[in-house]
């Protein structure tokens, strides 16, 4: 009888580097590869636990003294969409999505870099080459898709994928208790739109049609104002000390 196990992850502290979040602190992370055949098991755990997914890497903030980043999960079943959310839903009447295997495409790029230049010039991303951004999309060992979001024309949903123009597209992680946005990105000049809360009431969506109870967002980092659109979506959860807990902050209004 083969008793041999299959062997646990080792998991690696990167050196301490500037905070692309808050002025003034380093971070610090965790990581470990996530390959082979346990590769989609070992992401549900790692991702219930507070990890985000890069490629075949899992990490999490592991940072000395800043506990800012937060893991935010929404409760798919019982979210509600506020008043402005929607006015997104119906702005965005015309945009039918499509799901793919994860796979670039010269046009999926073309969208990415325009996205980058206009709201990430500085970023880590910022300098991203089609073949690295090849690599963000197809280097996965998990149940990944790429979403794809166009404009609909007419005969769309009859017959064939859809052809209008793409306007953005999301890479996005099918585990077993949920969805998990791991990037996203859209047209800049579409704002009038709001297609980044677009994509997440739509993931909200697709989780429902699933039975999946969560959509995770990643990190919301407190203190940090370009990250505060992840507490809009109520009601949902935040990983603590003791495990996820429902976050009890403003209750869903009517602005």
């Amino acid at each position: 009888m083969n008793t041999q196990t299959v062997p646990s992850p080792q998991f690696y502290l990167t050196a301490p580097a500037t905070c692309p979040y808050l002025p003034g602190e380093m971070e610090r992370k965790v990581f470990t590869h996530m390959v082979g055949e346990r590769a989609p098991e070992l992401n549900d755990l790692l991702t219930q636990g507070g990890f985000r997914r890069s490629q075949n890497i899992a990490y999490r903030p592991a940072c000395e003294s800043c506990r800012a980043c937060i893991s935010v999960r929404i409760i798919a079943d019982e979210f509600q969409p506020t008043r402005s959310m929607r006015r997104v839903l119906a702005a965005n009447r015309d945009v039918v999505s499509a799901e793919y295997p994860a796979e670039p495409s010269s046009e999926q790029y073309s969208l990415f870099r325009r996205y980058l230049d206009f709201r990430h010039q500085k970023g880590g991303m910022s300098d991203m080459s089609v073949l690295d951004y090849a690599m963000m999309v197809e280097d996965t060992h998990v149940h990944t898709k790429i979403i794809e979001y166009r404009l609909r024309q007419e005969g769309d949903g009859i017959a064939g994928a859809p052809r209008g123009p793409l306007i953005a597209a999301a890479l996005t992680d099918r585990m077993g208790d949920g969805l998990s946005m791991v990037y996203s990105f859209f047209d800049p000049e579409m704002s009038e739109r709001s297609l980044g809360t677009f994509m997440i009431l739509d993931h909200v969506m697709k989780a429902r049609e699933r039975g999946l109870p969560h959509v995770y967002l990643g990190y919301w980092v407190r203190g940090s104002r370009k990250m505060d659109y992840k507490t809009k979506f109520l009601p949902q959860e935040h990983l603590m000390s003791r495990g996820w807990e429902r976050y009890q902050g403003n209750a869903p209004g009517s602005e």
